[in-house]
């Protein structure tokens, strides 16, 4: 069990900036006081996915931009945070106790469609859930690495837990579900991207999400993303741009080759990095710089490789999603502690940097906000301002008006002219690399 002698939090002795406080609220978990009442204010705290959702939605306002956050709560090491979230005076603030330092946040309700039923008589955020301003859908069966004998999940994910369990996303929901929500969604909360993300399906992730993308892009017209198990016929992802896929992410979590074969079992014996770093590379090609997303997780391998990971994602024109890790309850990694603020700041920076040195085009889509990372925008509060910064910024400024032209575009339905149900056969002459 975790102890409090585990977790001796120093005193920071200053105001942190809210990118800061996000990055120390990921480190560290909050309590929450008698005087709040989230029943009545807060979104559900949603078990979904891999877990990760399953803390408090937050917004933290900011001279640059607001950040969303998604604070742990229910976590062990969240016992002995340091910071406490109050309602006083009519407000909500976050406290930290040693410091004495106070600040503001707001924290989004829960939607009133959460609790409707679709059609099909299925509580509505058993479909999907707001992570952020974003909807989030899990597509199939639980991931197969946890039917095997024995198991070969990845020892820091509870999706198996989650999915068809009580109170968890239903299992293998239909597209007629899944479009209904996202209507809902998009009407009453806003939502302009919806993102499928599915476990190991015995090689099919991706044949599973094509009917979804190419739903929701004719019936709904969100931005649409996919992130499944990488497959070695890359000639499917063309298949999936022509059904509608915006965004292809690829959670490869470690990029230390030891902690990858040591920690994600399943990923080793039937996919292999490899197969992550092409699909990504191939990807990024194929849809352009800045639409394909790395992600890992920060905090497990030595934060030299986590480092590395940043500058290889960036260098092939995609962009670092990093997780802080999180060990959350359920998991065999639940006992591990959960990584250290300053480490996380030399992470955050370094993302910050990289998609500077490599031109990567972040912030440019409207209303895409992820809670449950420290987005690259989001670190921007954390470099010193340079004569690369501000060209850097000066670029994103110029190629906003026209991203803004294209997100409003590809947020109208529109017609899908391919087969959604059959993937195609592979291009002539192709040969599959093992």
């Amino acid at each position: 069990m975790i102890d409090s002698k585990d977790y001796q939090y120093a005193s920071h002795g200053r105001r942190l900036n809210p990118a800061e406080l996000e990055i120390d609220l990921f480190c560290k978990g909050i309590r929450i006081h008698e005087s709040c009442n989230l029943e009545k204010d807060a979104r559900t705290f949603a078990r979904a996915r891999a877990g990760l959702g399953s803390g408090l939605e937050l917004l933290l306002p900011g001279k640059k931009r607001e950040i969303w956050l998604n604070a742990p709560v229910k976590e062990g090491f969240a016992a002995y945070s340091p910071y406490e979230l109050r309602f006083e005076d009519g407000r909500y603030v976050v406290a930290h106790t040693q410091d004495q330092e106070k600040y503001p946040v707001s924290l989004p309700p829960a939607p009133e469609w959460y609790a409707r039923k679709t059609s099909s008589g299925v509580i509505m955020r058993e479909i999907g859930v707001l992570q952020g301003t974003y909807l989030g859908i899990y597509l199939g069966k639980a991931c197969a690495f946890w039917n095997s004998d024995p198991r070969e999940n990845c020892q820091f994910c509870i999706t198996g837990l989650n999915v068809g369990s009580p109170g968890g996303d239903k299992s293998e929901k239909t597209v007629d579900e899944v479009v209904e929500v996202a209507q809902v969604a998009k009407e009453e909360s806003g939502v302009t991207f919806t993102h499928f993300n599915t476990g190991y399906q015995s090689g099919k992730g991706l044949e599973i999400c094509a009917p979804f993308v190419k739903a929701i892009k004719e019936q709904v017209g969100n931005l649409v993303g996919v992130q499944a198990i990488p497959q070695k016929e890359l000639w499917k992802y063309d298949w999936l741009a022509e059904c509608g896929a915006d965004h292809f992410s690829f959670c490869y979590e470690l990029h230390n080759k030891e902690y990858f074969q040591r920690y994600l079992p399943g990923k080793t014996k039937h996919i292999g990095q490899e197969t992550f770093f092409r699909a990504m590379e191939y990807t990024s090609k194929l849809l352009g710089k800045g639409r394909i997303s790395g992600e890992i997780i920060a905090g497990i391998e030595p934060i030299e490789d986590t480092l590395k990971a940043i500058d290889y994602i960036c260098s092939v024109g995609a962009f670092p999603t990093v997780c802080i890790f999180r060990p959350v309850k359920g998991a065999i990694m639940e006992e591990w502690p959960s990584p250290s603020y300053e480490d996380m700041i030399r992470v955050f920076r370094q993302v910050y940097e990289s998609c500077m040195q490599y031109g990567i085009p972040i912030g440019l889509t409207p209303n895409i906000e992820v809670s449950l990372v420290v987005q690259p925008t989001d670190a921007e509060y954390l470099v010193e301002p340079s004569m690369s910064y501000y060209l850097y910024k000066t670029k994103l400024a110029m190629m906003k008006p026209f991203a803004h032209y294209l997100f409003r575009k590809k947020s109208m339905p529109c017609k899908i002219d391919v087969d959604a149900e059959q993937s195609p056969p592979p291009p002539a002459g192709y040969q599959l690399k093992s």
